[in-house]
């Protein structure tokens, strides 16, 4: 899935995007299995969103995680699922600044890229296993900038 940075996330020729009702998100994703109430809401593959709810019940954020389903890109970048430095790299590359945060990078053009330090490059194929600790990509919030630039 192509993140929209700042916007939402394609999904199957259609996006969900910040903004959008939650009637309209759930015709693109399907349902899900939280209550109408729900402000955070997963739906499982293929999508892998989370979507966050304001209380109007519009979106807020939405999160793709790395798991079964389909993966996160940008700009032909391959955001989960590998090494968090080189996806850092990637995006540098392509000049997008970013400023760090707790769990990862949060990028001037809407996004943020995070490790919650539960994947491994071995479970996942990237090494033969051993000693690599390096950090992997589990995540991809799509939200405006200054959203992640909010105290907790």
């Amino acid at each position: 899935m192509e993140i929209l940075p700042g916007i939402g996330v394609g999904v199957g020729g259609e996006a969900v995007r910040i903004g959008d009702a939650r009637d309209a998100v759930e015709r693109v994703t399907g349902p899900s299995d939280a209550g109408a109430l729900a402000r955070k809401v997963a739906y499982g593959p293929p999508t892998n969103l989370v979507v966050h709810y304001a209380p109007d019940r519009t979106v807020e954020a939405v999160a793709v995680g790395y798991g079964e389903g389909d993966e996160a890109t940008y700009d032909g970048v391959h955001l989960t699922g590998r090494f968090l430095d080189d996806v850092l790299a990637d995006l540098a590359a392509r000049g997008l600044t970013s400023t760090p945060s707790d769990i990862g990078r949060d990028f001037h053009a809407g996004f943020s890229v995070f490790s919650m330090s539960s994947a491994y490059g071995a479970d996942l194929g990237l090494t033969d296993g051993g000693d690599d600790e390096r950090l992997v990509s589990e995540g991809v919030h799509v939200a405006p900038y200054a959203t992640f630039a909010q105290p907790a």
